[in-house]
């Protein structure tokens, strides 16, 4: 196992916390402009967005230089946008994008990118 993204994930961990508590740690929020709120809000998944994009867009193979990837993963990209913005619930939506791509890996319709 490598040690490698320690960093990295203390990093990320010091960059989104306290961002991410500042309704705890500051009692006082309440009186920000709604603006400042909704935008304070939408950093922790804007992180994990962008996390998630790398991990569906991006694959290396071997020791080669990272390439594009288009597959089932952008299907169930889509479907979890499309059902969160139809039903409003992204739970639901995530489950659904996890077994579109559980099942296609499962009956062999879609490779694990290595």
């Amino acid at each position: 196992m490598s040690t490698d993204l320690v960093l990295l994930a203390v990093l990320m961990f010091g960059a989104t916390y306290p961002t991410r508590a500042l309704g705890l740690l500051w009692p006082g929020i309440d009186r920000l402009p709604r603006v400042a709120l909704d935008y304070l809000q939408l950093v922790g998944p804007a992180v994990l967005t962008a996390l998630a994009a790398v991990n569906v867009m991006v694959v290396v193979e071997g020791d080669g230089p990272p390439a594009f990837h288009v597959g089932i993963e952008w299907v169930a990209v889509v479907a979890c946008l499309a059902i969160t913005a139809w039903r409003k619930n992204l739970l639901l939506g995530l489950v659904a994008a996890v077994a579109i791509v559980a099942v296609a890996r499962a009956t062999g319709l879609a490779a694990i990118p290595i």
